[in-house]
């Protein structure tokens, strides 16, 4: 059994746990390429093989070491696992953490576009994103990336931040161990995709290529995502294959989570 470095925290200002205090006004400055997550399947994530994050330090309440011991075995050696009292660790936190688990981690080192795309396989799809501010929908389209074996995501540089605590969390994880890259704007991010052989499927109700015509192809394909509301600039649809989803009811379209994972399954070589 692996020896777990404990370290009992019983004072919200201990100095040890400085990088968890107060959650949620640092979540909106930033960490300097840390990043905190939260919960046990995120922390299961980020103590994996898979993770594409280094783990810097846990704190957890102490009345739940026992159930996750098995995933902090897996943590780096000499790792942190800070336990606190609820009461103590929600002090720290800043409000009631009922999932009683948080990690500090650090970000991955900044990818290209052109590194996802050496790396894509016969026939892969990426998903890239245009303007997606909502961490709910940016923690969705790494969830269904993940789920439907997508290449990677790439970002404009108006994308949120995926490594917000919230994002990770809807992305149960995910955010932590697929590929990505942040491409500049996205007019420079398809055209980047064309010039290296990529079809580029912009998603828009207007667009008269309907998504169940397309066929699953050897050749590399993006799905273009643009923000909710506006949706995609008509200079980028005019640079893509637009494609639709027909709806029913009177709705000209999907919550942009969901459209990923439409498309992807539709797109994808995944044999469940």
């Amino acid at each position: 059994m692996t020896e777990l470095n404990l370290i009992s925290i019983r004072d919200a200002d201990d100095p040890r746990i400085a990088a968890f205090r107060d959650i949620r006004e640092r979540d909106l400055t930033g960490r300097e390429g840390l990043f905190v997550a939260e919960g046990e399947v995120v922390l299961r994530v980020l103590a994996s093989a898979g993770s594409l994050c280094r783990p810097r330090a846990v704190l957890i309440a102490e009345q739940r070491l026992e159930k996750v011991r098995p995933i902090l075995e897996a943590l780096p050696e000499g790792a942190p696992i800070h336990l606190a009292p609820q009461g103590v660790l929600d002090a720290i936190a800043g409000f009631h953490l009922h999932r009683g688990i948080l990690a500090v981690g650090e970000k991955p080192k900044a990818r290209s576009l052109d590194s996802i795309l050496d790396e894509m396989g016969q026939g892969g799809v990426l998903v890239a994103a245009c303007g997606i501010g909502n961490h709910d929908n940016m923690g969705g389209l790494f969830r269904n990336a993940a789920a439907f074996g997508a290449s990677g995501l790439l970002l404009d540089d108006r994308c949120c931040d995926p490594f917000y605590r919230k994002a990770i969390r809807v992305s149960a994880g995910a955010v932590l161990r697929t590929p990505m890259a942040v491409a500049g704007s996205g007019q420079a991010m398809v055209e980047a995709l064309l010039a290296r052989g990529v079809e580029v499927l912009a998603f828009t109700p207007g667009a008269g290529d309907r998504l169940a015509a397309l066929s699953r192809s050897n050749m590399p394909r993006a799905i273009l995502m643009g923000s909710e509301g506006p949706g995609l600039p008509d200079s980028i649809i005019a640079r893509c294959r637009a494609v639709r989803i027909p709806m029913a009811g009177g709705f000209d379209s999907l919550n942009v989570a969901a459209t990923s994972a439409v498309a992807l399954h539709q797109l994808t070589q995944v044999d469940l």
